[in-house]
């Protein structure tokens, strides 16, 4: 199902026809998002027809065929200027009462009292259904968003598909003849290569005599029949290779590798910390580090934020780009509940085979990375995950060396510095800070920051991660 060089099966064929189905996939689904897109857009106050309802409404409630007054609306052309000016009061202060109403009413209206009750209520109404209004718009912008999003994401599989080169024959029998003389009998195999020259491996094999080997052998086995580049099992694959046939995904290491630290103090009277972390590979070639500090401290901190890494994680798992997965979590958290919950996210992704990191940033302190030039700082905005929609991630893209280092703080982190510019402080500190492991790295900050205080005011947590060229 890949393009691949001549004369190999029809895999060319079945490539181009996959790649015209997923193209097809994703028109479709942004078709479906202009349909569902039209002119209403969310209204921001209640309208001069709200408020004409409002009167009318009360009207035929009290008035019983009055026309004393000129309350009701329709009857002098002023009355335009006065309902604006009757839907602000209400809007500013939640009801509207007898300083609001004309003289002329207050004077000759025998049931002002009566009236006044079923204005409010009606009102009150309009402003209920405007609230329910906005928020059935922003649902179903959400919804449309998502549409887009994997719109993008089918187009991005496609042009992936598309650009995957088959190079199974090239090295065919080197690999069944390795395999075969470790007893191992390939039946099926696959060689993709893709556009960064990422390599990825797919191999259908038995052992001989029932006797069993690890994944890991096996990988070491692909390594040396392969000749160059580094070798590992996917996580999503068997332990063993046994006598029955199975398919188990190889995938290359990529050029560099990456090495984690972290430290971390929770706010003193809380039990648990609000802010949470992840590390570790989520697709082949491609590692990630994520922060987010949930709103305040304790418990239900804690649930916030661990549920924007957990969300962000299974994305990116899932094949999901980094700008998707962050749109797409931020629309989740938007549609639970009525309440907002917002969490900072700061996502760092690093492609192993080239060494380039993109930082995705909702919320987040900046990042500091650390090279032979010095420090440098990678900062974005400051709109937490749950709180707007439409949400735009800040992406910041960067390449990394042989012995770089990366660090991630929390806001417990910076406001315990007693500077005026922190982040200045922190730079100025990891610059003249020893060079050494990332845990050590983290630990020596998290110190710092603590020896300013007493007791910790904040959750305070320290990422950290060194990336080195494989030898």
């Amino acid at each position: 199902m890949f393009r691949r060089k001549p004369a190999h099966y029809d895999m060319a064929n079945v490539n181009v026809y996959t790649a015209k189905r997923l193209n097809d996939m994703a028109n479709s689904l942004g078709e479906l998002a202009k349909a569902c897109t039209d002119e209403l857009s969310a209204e921001q106050g209640l309208t001069k027809e709200d408020g004409v309802a409002a009167l009318e409404t009360a009207a035929a409630m009290v008035c019983a065929g009055c026309n004393k007054c000129f309350v009701a609306p329709g009857k002098e052309p002023d009355n335009q200027y006065y309902l604006n000016y009757l839907i602000r009061a209400f809007e500013q202060k939640g009801n509207v009462d007898y300083g609001d109403m004309p003289r002329f009413f207050l004077e000759t209206c025998k049931r002002k009292d009566e009236y006044m009750v079923h204005l409010n209520r009606n009102l009150g109404r309009a402003t209920m259904n405007l609230a329910w209004k906005n928020r059935f718009l922003e649902s179903r912008d959400a919804v449309i968003v998502q549409f887009k999003e994997l719109a993008v994401i089918l187009e991005e599989f496609s042009h992936q598909v598309e650009h995957a080169m088959d190079i199974t024959p090239d090295w065919e029998d080197e690999v069944k003849k390795a395999f075969r003389r470790n007893h191992i009998v390939i039946e099926k195999m696959l060689l993709l290569e893709y556009e960064n020259h990422q390599r990825e491996a797919y191999l259908t094999m038995r052992t001989l005599n029932g006797r069993c080997v690890t994944v890991k052998e096996a990988a070491e086995i692909l390594e040396n029949a392969m000749e160059d580049g580094e070798w590992a099992v996917a996580p999503d694959g068997r332990n063993l290779v046994t006598k029955q046939l199975d398919t188990i995904r190889f995938v290359e290491k990529g050029e560099y590798r990456v090495i984690y630290g972290a430290a971390k103090a929770v706010k003193s009277g809380e039990e648990v910390s609000g802010d949470n972390y992840t590390f570790g590979q989520v697709q082949p070639g491609q590692v990630i580090i994520s922060l987010s500090d949930g709103m305040g401290s304790g418990k239900a901190a804690e649930e916030e934020s661990r549920q924007v890494i957990e969300l962000t994680q299974r994305l990116l798992e899932a094949g999901f780009s980094t700008r998707a997965a962050l749109k797409m979590v931020n629309t989740v958290l938007l549609l639970t509940g009525l309440s907002q919950h917002p969490a900072t996210l700061d996502l760092c992704c690093i492609d192993l085979k080239t060494g380039i990191l993109e930082a995705m940033k909702l919320g987040a302190a900046a990042t500091y990375i650390l090279s032979e030039k010095g420090v440098e700082l990678l900062e974005a905005g400051e709109v937490p995950m749950g709180i707007l929609n439409p949400v735009e991630p800040v992406l910041l893209s960067k390449k990394l060396w042989d012995d770089n280092r990366i660090i991630m703080v929390s806001d417990g982190i910076l406001d315990a510095l007693p500077a005026d510019d922190k982040e200045l402080m922190l730079k100025e500190f990891i610059s003249r800070m020893p060079v050494k492991n990332p845990q050590d790295m983290a630990d020596r900050i998290l110190l710092f920051a603590r020896s300013f205080t007493e007791t910790a005011a904040d959750d305070m947590t320290v990422l950290t991660a060194g990336i080195w060229k494989r030898k």
